[in-house]
């Protein structure tokens, strides 16, 4: 008899369920899968570009013995880096702006990662949190920087275990793919892998508001416009790991949107999943749409609900935010 027994945090990480959105996929007439990713042991997508980042840096040498793992993160790569510091034997600085969910920086906290908090500003800000970090890695002995947005150890970890766990699990029958961006590592990586299985695949982009990557992809500029209440996803420039993503087109996606469709997941499926896989399953929704019935759509459920649950599962909070949900089916997805 053989065993399957997983070493540790390190070989705990992939391999997560494809699962078949019923209520969508009768809905759409497609078959909408949604990749488990809140099943990974750190409880989101960005365990994959956490451990791979490490792993990389200690192969060559930036990362050694002893050393700090220094980021800056809306919280899930922090929490992915924490843990694999724990297991391995590092030190964690994480930098994060301080207009995050409570629930993710309590459990950095909570994970013996030392957390500094920043003001949210614009990228150009020396005080942004992605600048603040880079700083903190150069005034620490022995520190490695992550740097996940240009680091494309995070793209590598989607190509090499994520798109081909997809196509495997989909027996590759898949039509279309679609996803947001953050660091573009997620969308970069499985994007690139899926078009070399399969050139006729339809890639596409799900942006919120306050984001500049649908424009860019639709208009060839940035320009972004409002703001959105979704955490690690949306950006106004095109990182290393995005510059690898293989796209055809892109969609756009509302607040009222991903808390109606959070709700929707939830009441529907038994989902109980975070603002940027809520906005993921629009996308599919869309994608689903544009190509017709009988086609097979893949997306990302990048964390869960938890860690959100004092925004976006609170009625108090979306009512003041004037988010409160009141669609009864699919109503609130426009094509």
């Amino acid at each position: 008899m053989t065993s399957d027994i997983r070493i540790g945090f390190t070989e705990s990480v992939g391999n997560t369920p494809l699962i078949k959105i019923e209520s969508l996929s009768e809905a759409t007439g497609c078959t909408i899968l949604g990749k488990a990713e809140f099943l990974n042991p750190g409880g989101s997508v960005k365990d994959r570009a956490a451990l791979y980042m490490v792993l990389e840096a200690e192969r060559t040498g930036a990362l050694k013995a002893g050393g700090t793992i220094v980021e800056g993160t809306a919280g899930n790569t922090g929490i992915g880096l924490s843990l694999v510091a724990n297991a391995r034997g590092y030190r964690a600085v994480i930098v994060m702006p301080n207009n995050q969910s409570q629930e993710k920086i309590d459990l950095l906290r909570a994970l013996g990662a030392e957390v500094e908090l920043t003001n949210p500003v614009p990228f150009s800000n020396p005080e942004h949190f992605y600048h603040t970090a880079q700083r903190r890695s150069q005034e620490l002995a022995n520190a490695f920087w992550a740097n996940q947005f240009e680091n494309i150890s995070n793209s590598e970890a989607h190509y090499q275990t994520t798109a081909p766990e997809i196509w495997r699990q989909a027996g590759g029958e898949i039509d279309g793919v679609v996803m947001s961006s953050g660091t573009g590592g997620t969308i970069g990586g499985v994007t690139a892998y899926l078009k070399e299985q399969n050139p006729k695949i339809a890639t596409y982009l799900i942006d919120p508001t306050g984001s500049g990557l649908y424009s860019y992809l639709t208009t060839g500029e940035f320009k972004a416009e409002g703001s959105s209440i979704t955490e690690g996803i949306g950006i106004n420039r095109a990182t290393a790991n995005f510059n690898r993503a293989k796209l055809d087109g892109a969609f756009r996606g509302t607040d009222q949107q991903v808390i109606e469709m959070a709700q929707y997941l939830l009441k529907h499926d038994g989902l109980f999943v975070g603002s940027s896989a809520a906005l993921n399953v629009i996308g599919a929704v869309k994608l689903a749409r544009k190509l017709g019935k009988g086609h097979t759509i893949a997306t990302i459920l990048c964390d869960g609900g938890g860690r959100y649950q004092s925004r976006m599962y609170n009625p108090e909070w979306l009512a003041e935010k004037g988010l409160t949900p009141v669609a009864k089916g699919l109503e609130f997805i426009d094509d």
